[in-house]
């Protein structure tokens, strides 16, 4: 086989998305389902599951708020049915969280960030694992976490805490599962471009005083290439790490974002 050939993910590989009806998420589910991958997702968003539906036929999906266990248990048994197990978990669903000084910060919405965040991570893969386990297509689990779990956040304290416990969680679960087979990797976006980072920028920029423009030319000069990636170039890592050609690539936490050198 050329090494091109293990490039691409093998067709017909079950996947399964968090948070993936929007934003990233959907970029990595139209990405898999372009190289004929069978896709489940779920989302909190029931009209946003529904449009990625229509728009791409054979894509399956349901609603689901994955801070919630029982909803996670009841979409995680509609999924697996549906796709008859699951060779990919990608842990995607998360928020931005609250920002602010810690000391302001409204408790309530920490723990929703803690919730969505960290704990449906653990949610979604106490029911996946047993199926990765099952799988003989190279099972891998994606956890999403952040350029914010590499680096200190300031103002951000809520999202920082918990994209840097996602990597404790991958770290920790490479080793359990090894011995399956199973790979768990995470990918740490940097500045996305799009609505989402639009609104970050502008939370900050209120906290500190200052313009949209100069909050967002501060972000820039943080990055090394001075530039944004795009969602497309995450959806890309999701592809790789997915395919024979990162068989033997586990327990990484892999980068997408043009180095950032500090937030």
């Amino acid at each position: 086989m050329k090494i091109v050939d293990l490039l691409k993910p093998p067709p017909g590989l079950k996947v399964l998305i968090t948070g993936g009806a929007a934003g990233i998420g959907a970029v990595i589910a139209r990405a898999f389902h372009e190289v004929e991958a069978q896709v489940y997702i779920c989302d909190i968003d029931g009209e946003a599951v529904e449009r990625m539906k229509r728009e791409h036929p054979g894509l399956r999906g349901s609603v689901a708020d994955v801070g919630v266990r029982h909803d996670v248990d009841r979409m995680m048994d509609e999924a697996t049915s549906s796709l008859g197990g699951v060779d990919v978990l990608v842990n995607n669903a998360g928020i931005a969280g609250p920002t602010g000084n810690l000391e302001d910060l409204d408790p309530d919405a920490w723990e929703h960030t803690v919730s969505t965040n960290l704990n449906s991570q653990y949610y979604v893969l106490r029911k996946a694992v047993p199926w990765l386990k099952k799988s003989n297509c190279n099972p891998h689990i994606v956890a999403m976490s952040s350029v914010a779990g590499r680096l200190g956040y300031p103002f951000r304290t809520p999202y920082a805490s918990t994209k840097w416990a996602i990597i404790g969680l991958m770290k920790s679960l490479t080793g359990e599962l090894g011995p399956d087979n199973v790979r768990v990797n995470a990918i740490l976006p940097g500045v996305v471009a799009g609505e989402r980072m639009n609104r970050v920028i502008d939370a900050r920029a209120q906290t500190l005083g200052i313009g949209f423009d100069a909050m967002r030319d501060q972000y820039l000069e943080k990055i090394s290439l001075r530039r944004m990636v795009t969602m497309e170039d995450v959806a890309a890592m999701a592809l790789f790490l997915s395919s024979p050609a990162a068989v033997n690539i586990s327990g990484q936490a892999i980068s997408v974002d043009g180095n950032v050198e500090y937030l």
